[in-house]
């Protein structure tokens, strides 16, 4: 029993409570409560939980961003109002001989 928390387990009082404690009082009925030691893991699972929804939230709000802008570029191609092309031109070299 090396540690104060093995002793008050242990069952004996630590001469510093031991003077706090009333006379006349019964030493077999006295209990002494101690702060639990503290968890991180709580912390920790919530902050993942945040980052998570983050992450999860940035990406529908990026999906419904694209959905709607290929239905209004896809509506207003349909009504005439807006056309929307890809050109791929490549330029071809051509080899002249001397």
């Amino acid at each position: 029993m090396q540690l104060p928390e093995d002793q008050i387990r242990a069952g004996h009082i630590p001469a510093d409570l031991y003077r706090q404690i009333p006379p006349g009082t019964d030493m077999r009925r006295v209990v002494i409560v101690q702060e639990a030691p503290r968890s991180y893991k709580g912390p920790i699972v919530l902050t993942l939980v945040v980052i998570t929804g983050s992450v999860a939230l940035l990406l529908v709000i990026a999906f419904v961003v694209q959905v709607v802008a290929g239905a209004a570029i896809g509506v207003l191609s349909a009504t005439g109002g807006l056309s929307y092309t890809i050109n791929r031109t490549t330029k071809r070299k051509t080899l002249r001989s001397k």
